[in-house]
């Protein structure tokens, strides 16, 4: 599969600003308090947060696009702390910071009884490595310093229904090739979990895609 050029470089560079500014004029305390006890900001920027609707992969950010993201989720971090610290209740605040996956990064936030949401979220790196704080440029270290950052697993979960039956497809065809790429799918390196649901022993197919750093105070 080819990987997608990405053109228009000052094009995201103004997005990237754009979306960074209206994320900092949202107003978090009242949708958690009347609405959810929690929350996230996802990196809402074209072309990286697009589907791809041709036979293509679009390249994760890269450069100083990379750096402009991650700058921008510093200071969205840090905002939501400010407001986060005005409810006078305990919270979860964490940057998800991906890697190779970095679009996917984003900031969570919750409060109440939803805390401890996030806490089985992703499964613990067994390998003890310290994140390096110059590892987005030395431009960067001062304020990556700032957090304290933890090593998890970024991995993609499937289902032993993941195909489903045969009647749920308009064609026929679509079944049968579902079925062949899941079983080419299941050739890969994964690792199998058990679990019981709704009276019936289930499994699930767990691969790992990269890494993901929660950082937080």
């Amino acid at each position: 599969m080819r990987i997608k050029k990405i053109r228009g470089h000052n094009r995201i560079h103004r997005q990237i600003e754009k979306w960074k500014i209206d994320s900092l004029s949202y107003n978090l305390n009242p949708y958690l308090e009347n609405e959810n006890h929690r929350d996230y900001i996802k990196i809402y920027v074209s072309p990286f947060c697009n589907l791809s609707i041709t036979n293509s992969i679009i390249p994760e950010p890269k450069g100083k696009t990379k750096k402009l993201i991650l700058s921008s989720l510093l200071e969205i971090y840090s905002y939501w702390e400010e407001l986060l610290k005005k409810t006078g209740k305990p919270f979860y605040l964490k940057i998800w910071l991906f890697e190779p996956r970095f679009s996917k990064s984003q900031v969570v936030c919750a409060i109440g009884d939803d805390i401890d949401y996030y806490k089985n979220t992703f499964t613990a790196s067994e390998e003890i490595i310290v994140f390096k704080n110059d590892r987005y440029g030395k431009e960067m270290q001062s304020e990556m310093e700032l957090i304290d950052w933890k090593l998890f697993l970024d991995e993609d979960v499937y289902y032993d229904d993941e195909v489903g039956d045969k009647e749920m497809y308009i064609f026929e065809s679509d079944y049968f090739e579902s079925r062949r790429r899941f079983k080419k799918m299941m050739k890969k390196e994964h690792r199998v979990k058990k679990f019981e649901w709704l009276g019936e022993n289930r499994e699930s197919y767990i691969f790992k895609k990269g890494e993901v750093w929660l950082g937080g105070k």
